[in-house]
């Protein structure tokens, strides 16, 4: 006789902190561990409800008088790329796209240096070191892919430097950018853009619907860019929506309208239950 067993993850809420996107705000996370042969399954399932992943943990934003970060995805089939981003993928089609196992490297490492050092210098990565910095890379229990662009090098006979890099996650909906970095000497080239527009494209290619970028924040500067690409939708109240008019989102929400912990837990959709000795598909 084979016998079910239930993937019942445990959800904890980590202590109040300094809000890294709106000043005066206190930030809290819902978090869960991603262990086991349920843990591709779990993973696509809360992506779809605003979960984001960071190693072997999904966690989404549960501040307990704030709702403004939400979870945004590119719906692929109905994404055109407007005037400038046009511009983006012209001025970066000399780069070429290669996707690897999830494994770190130095080259990756002095790039993420030199990103953090230009870009985040006083955030929360700025004292990684290589073996946390492989940590992430390497430490992920569902599908990823490392993805590196490159350009070819005048000198160095036929070699290739490299300028960008994303960790994705392959779900069964879409894919999902865990986290990007790049040359940061290049404002001009847009790489982050850039990354965005090629996993559209290369989504398309392989046929899945969404990309999903983490989480868009109104009135937060950091993450205006977030809203400029088409066919955005925005994970609110529980449902995926258009992002519409993106001032429609900055207004702060009834004090009432943040749902308590317990509720947000009880709400939660899980995978259905997974065969004894049967991997989630």
């Amino acid at each position: 006789m084979r016998h079910t067993l239930p993937i019942a993850p445990q959800f904890y809420v980590t202590a109040p902190q300094p809000c890294p996107y709106l000043p005066g705000q206190q930030e809290r996370k819902l978090f869960t561990a991603l262990t086991g042969d349920g843990s591709r399954a779990l993973n696509d399932t809360l992506s779809k409800q605003g979960f984001r992943r960071s190693q072997n943990v999904l966690y989404r934003p549960a501040c307990s008088d704030c709702a403004a970060c939400l979870s945004a995805r590119i719906r692929v089939p109905d994404h055109r790329p407007g005037r400038s981003h046009r511009r983006v993928i012209r001025r970066n089609a000399g780069l070429r796209r290669e996707a690897t196992s999830p494994w770190a490297t130095e080259e990756q490492f002095d790039l993420f240096r030199r990103y953090l050092d230009h870009r985040h210098a006083d955030g929360g990565m700025a004292d990684m070191d290589i073996f946390e910095f492989a940590a992430m890379i390497e430490e992920t229990p569902v599908r990823s892919r490392v993805i590196e662009y490159t350009e070819p090098v005048a000198d160095a006979g036929g070699g290739r430097r490299l300028v960008a890099v994303c960790l994705t996650d392959v779900l069964d909906d879409g894919l999902s950018l865990v986290y990007s970095f790049y040359d940061p000497t290049r404002p001009m080239d847009s790489l982050g853009t850039y990354m965005i527009l090629d996993h559209v494209a290369l989504a398309r290619q392989v046929g899945l619907p969404y990309v999903y970028l983490g989480y868009w924040v109104p009135g937060s500067s950091k993450m205006e860019y977030k809203s400029r690409f088409d066919a955005l939708e925005v994970y609110r109240d529980g449902v995926w929506r258009d992002l519409g008019d993106p001032a429609e989102h900055a207004r702060a929400p009834h004090p009432l309208a943040v749902r308590p912990i317990t509720e947000q837990v009880a709400s939660i959709t899980l995978p259905q239950a997974v065969p004894a000795g049967q991997p989630a598909r």
